[in-house]
């Protein structure tokens, strides 16, 4: 990989899709189903164990360093659950691994000359003792790199306690059988990541895989699949008791409706009561507001008859001083005369 590319890869791992407003690389999310799973979370085996002897080549599914920046930002906010398609995955890409070993194992033991269930505990035992060499090597090598090199030192002591266990463990094994069977290479199959191991590899060859990027990249698989699978179940328990928790509140809410509507069956009279109580509260009302309605159209009707009287009573009296008026007008008349 370029410079340039291992930079632009540095950056969306950063940033997102929304770096360099790609339209292009927008149209696609991190929850399509055409993105890997395993790769957002960073446990893809194809990922994995690149370039080395079991390079699977390129996923299928889409793998996209920005994408997984979109789903580390957005699954702060969210619980997308993507653990579970991922321990799939790797569940069922180990159970393919598991299989190949143990038809590497059966190929082994029809190929190899049969021995004894006791010579094959000792023999068992070496292969043991290279393990550990083997591993204990890696990580010299690992320390040296960087720089502790009192705690490597330390690491070589139990390699030399190592050895001396070995060379005492091959003594055992080669006086339990033949010279010309002893010096015949037996095989064992690795169970991490199914390569073939011999019983008397030497120190280097141990150590380049025990600490080699296939053997580490198996272990790193097979540790990412537990953690998934305690990760899930964890959630799963958390769902389970929010779905029982909203359930048993459903219940109680239906418990106590049905409490109430038997309350109210067992005590109609009282039912019947209140709304008797009720019938003859809105009874009242209604007749106050009838009574004072009454009332005012009376106060109204007096009023107008009062007036109406007044008026009356001012119009004879009228009538009278201009009858009064006229018969004085003619008495007057009639002397002049």
């Amino acid at each position: 990989m370029s410079a340039q590319a291992q930079m632009r890869a540095m950056l969306d791992q950063l940033m997102g899709t929304s770096r360099d407003g790609d339209t292009t690389r927008q149209r696609i999310k991190f929850s399509d189903d055409r993105v890997c799973k395993s790769h957002l979370l960073n446990c893809c085996p194809h990922d994995v164990l690149s370039g080395t002897r079991m390079d699977l080549g390129e996923c299928l599914k889409v793998h996209d360093l920005a994408l997984r920046a979109d789903y580390e930002i957005a699954s702060k906010e969210q619980d997308f659950f993507f653990e579970l398609d991922a321990m799939d995955h790797l569940q069922s890409f180990i159970a393919d691994c598991d299989r190949r070993t143990e038809v590497a194992k059966k190929r082994l033991a029809e190929t190899q000359e049969e021995i004894s269930a006791e010579v094959a505990a000792k023999a068992e035992r070496v292969h043991e003792l290279n393990e550990e060499i083997g591993k204990l090597l890696a990580k010299v090598e690992q320390l040296g790199a960087e720089g502790n090199v009192e705690e490597s030192q330390k690491v070589m002591d139990e390699v030399e306690k190592a050895r001396a266990k070995k060379r005492e463990a091959e003594e055992v094994y080669r006086n339990s059988m033949p010279a010309s069977s002893f010096q015949q290479q037996k095989l064992r199959v690795c169970e991490v990541c199914s390569a073939y191991l011999g019983l008397h590899d030497n120190d280097r060859r141990l150590a380049d895989h025990f600490g080699g990027k296939l053997h580490l990249g198996f272990i790193e698989i097979r540790e990412k699949l537990e953690e998934l699978k305690r990760v899930v179940a964890e959630k799963q328990e958390k769902r389970n008791l929010e779905r029982l928790k909203r359930r048993e509140e459903r219940e109680r809410e239906e418990r106590e409706k049905l409490r109430r509507s038997r309350s109210h069956s067992k005590n109609p009279k009282r039912s019947r009561s209140r709304e008797h109580r009720r019938h003859r509260s809105r009874s009242v009302s209604r007749e106050r507001k009838r009574r004072t309605r009454s009332k005012s159209r009376e106060k109204r009707h007096r009023h107008r008859s009062r007036s109406s009287s007044r008026s009356r009573s001012r119009s004879h009296q009228r009538s009278r001083h201009s009858s009064r008026d006229r018969s004085r007008e003619r008495s007057k008349r009639s002397r002049c005369y």
